[in-house]
């Protein structure tokens, strides 16, 4: 099939690549313009645009596709782009721009989407984070035809995995990639065949932006909700606490089955097993920290250089 894709970090690679070697004539790459990255903020072109330039194939990365909107100019040299390519269908994963209704309609076939999640549930931007972070047992792949509304298009392909008792946002975005970038190549092959399923009215939930300041670790709330956010929030943005005025960042926890009348954010053991803080409900074992500069360690080995931990106040 002849398609335009859109898309832009690694998630979107992985399809890009599993549709590229399947045979598919990607005649058209929309991405994201390269943006600020690493400690030097130098720009980075992002993984689609890389793989796109690896391989030679056209590429367009518009501000906008809003004719209407601050950049007209780039969203009608996309659309002009679009209409050269003349494909038969475009491929939406992760691009990180709406689509407006003129690129909705813009090929014959429609625009098909790879969502990280069951839909309805975790319609929006940051499925998989939110699913580790809320405990669900489950998530998943849908394949959608696009429509106007947030990720609320009619179903063509779905398939769940379980969520791992330790799963972070980092191995469950490794295992749905993967498991997106087989599926649109399946959807594509039975596309004459599948049937579109309207999305149940009930159940619907969203998955709002990550935004930086929820990493910070609120020791308030119970063990077992700290525990998920942590996972939730590895790699990005990372959940951190303060500690002797420095950002300590917390990698990975997990929630005790005691309790304790410490005050929130206590240190109540230290140990080669772990570092024990009192939370609002529970008691959370920090098992992987960070401090600023340095590289991830177990906190066994964090210990031998910090022995005075007993009776430390997380938090502030």
């Amino acid at each position: 099939m002849r398609l335009v894709f859109a898309g832009t970090p690694v998630f979107a690679q992985n399809a890009l690549a599993a549709l590229h070697a399947g045979g598919h004539d990607i005649a058209l790459v929309l991405t994201q313009p390269d943006r600020p990255a690493g400690r030097g903020m130098q720009l980075q072109a992002s993984a689609v645009k890389q793989y796109a330039q690896q391989h030679g194939l056209a590429l367009v990365q518009p501000t906008s596709l809003r004719l209407d909107g601050k950049y007209p100019e780039e969203a009608a040299a996309a659309q002009a782009a679009i209409a050269h390519a003349n494909a038969e269908a475009m491929v939406v994963v992760a691009y990180g721009l709406i689509l407006p209704t003129w690129a909705l309609h813009s090929v014959p076939l429609g625009c098909f989407n790879i969502h990280a999640s069951l839909l309805p549930r975790w319609r929006g931007a940051a499925p998989i984070q939110r699913a580790i972070e809320a405990g669900d047992s489950e998530s998943g792949v849908c394949i959608m035809q696009m429509e106007e509304g947030l990720d609320t298009g009619p179903v063509l392909w779905r398939q769940s995995v379980t969520i791992a008792n330790d799963e972070t946002s980092s191995s469950l975005h490794d295992r749905l990639a993967s498991l997106g970038a087989q599926g649109i190549v399946q959807t594509l092959a039975q596309l004459p065949q599948l049937s579109a399923v309207a999305q149940a009215r009930e159940g619907v939930t969203y998955a709002a932006k990550i935004d930086k300041q929820e990493a910070l670790i609120d020791w308030s709330l119970p063990a077992t909700v700290l525990s998920r956010r942590i996972r939730a929030f590895d790699p990005f943005p990372g959940a951190h606490t303060l500690w002797q005025g420095q950002a300590l960042k917390v990698w990975f926890a997990m929630a005790l089955p005691q309790t304790s009348d410490q005050a929130p954010g206590t240190v109540v053991q230290a140990n080669e097993q772990g570092l024990d803080v009192a939370c609002g409900e529970g008691v959370l074992r920090l098992l992987q920290l960070q401090k600023p500069g340095a590289k991830r360690l177990a906190f066994a080995e964090l210990l031998r250089g910090q022995a005075d931990w007993q009776g430390v106040v997380l938090g502030q």
